[in-house]
């Protein structure tokens, strides 16, 4: 299998062209590539295909072989992938997930993309669709306690669920302990990604976040939307203005657009290396 391992603000996949190769048993091929020890290592699997409703179509597995819904910082990556390898001209680019149609503007330099701008969509807010068991139309400012802890959450679904909470410091979290216990609380029938924020400035905040499936990632480009969302409807920041999320990895900027209601992430996309690995053993 011939694959490319790309980044986006740390955020790294293996993605395959599945309009040349095949793959059958994505899940476990996802598990044996992300290995970091014994594959090639990454946060997952993404393969490219054709779409009968938009440019192309992104299939997205998590580290431990679970299908994910969309990623933020994958669907970069798939705009320069497509863009640099020659198969679309085209300087906006609708990509299909499982959250519906993505619309990506990319940022070239030198005939090469280096970033991305996504129209992420509208933000899901009822706790039904999330999905989160709160009751009521929304989950702002809410209680929960995790590991003998009381938080003060926010949920939000940006095509995949979030939950949102503010911390002092996230230098100092032992995510490693808390971000399984989020993952998995009753709360999240669906499990859930994590975000945890530090803010470090108006219309700034620092950001770790534990992914369902994946463990600490070094940046969440679905899980920044949400954060921002969070922090919009908590009233620490607003929507028409840029926020910067400063990740592990990297920085993303979202915006909340009041007109349209869709929010709006741009950064990095970055190609690592090029190579072919053998997965005749697990793809059967």
């Amino acid at each position: 299998m011939k694959f490319t391992k790309m980044q986006g603000a740390g955020n790294d996949y293996i993605y395959v062209n599945c309009f040349q190769e095949q793959i059958h048993h994505r899940g476990d091929v996802a598990r044996f590539v992300s290995d970091r020890h014994f594959g090639i290592g990454s946060d997952g699997l993404i393969c490219i295909e054709p779409s009968d409703v938009a440019d192309f179509k992104m299939d997205m597995y998590n580290a431990d072989g679970s299908q994910g819904k969309m990623c933020g910082n994958a669907s970069r990556c798939v705009a320069k992938y497509v863009c640099d390898s020659g198969m679309t001209d085209k300087d906006e680019i609708a990509l299909e997930t499982l959250s519906g149609i993505k619309y990506i503007k990319v940022i070239k330099e030198n005939g090469k993309v280096t970033a991305a701008r996504v129209n992420m969509g509208a933000p899901i807010l009822k706790p039904a669709d999330i999905p989160v068991r709160f009751d009521g139309e929304t989950a702002v400012g809410r209680k929960m306690t995790v590991g003998g802890q009381e938080y003060t959450v926010t949920c939000v679904s940006m095509g995949n669920p979030h939950c949102v909470t503010v911390i002092d410091s996230v230098d100092k979290l032992e995510i490693e302990k808390i971000g399984p216990l989020f993952e998995n609380d009753p709360l999240f029938p669906d499990r859930v990604n994590t975000e945890f924020i530090e803010r470090v400035g108006p219309g700034a905040f620092k950001m770790r976040v534990w992914e369902r499936g994946s463990g600490e990632t070094l940046a969440c480009g679905t899980g920044s939307c949400a954060a921002a969302v969070a922090m919009v409807l908590n009233g620490i920041c607003r929507k028409d203005e840029d926020i910067r999320v400063i990740l592990r990895g990297g920085e993303l900027t979202i915006r909340w657009d009041c007109a349209t209601n869709d929010v709006y992430m741009t950064g990095p996309a970055e190609t690592v290396f090029t190579g072919e690995i053998d997965i005749t053993d697990i793809d059967r």
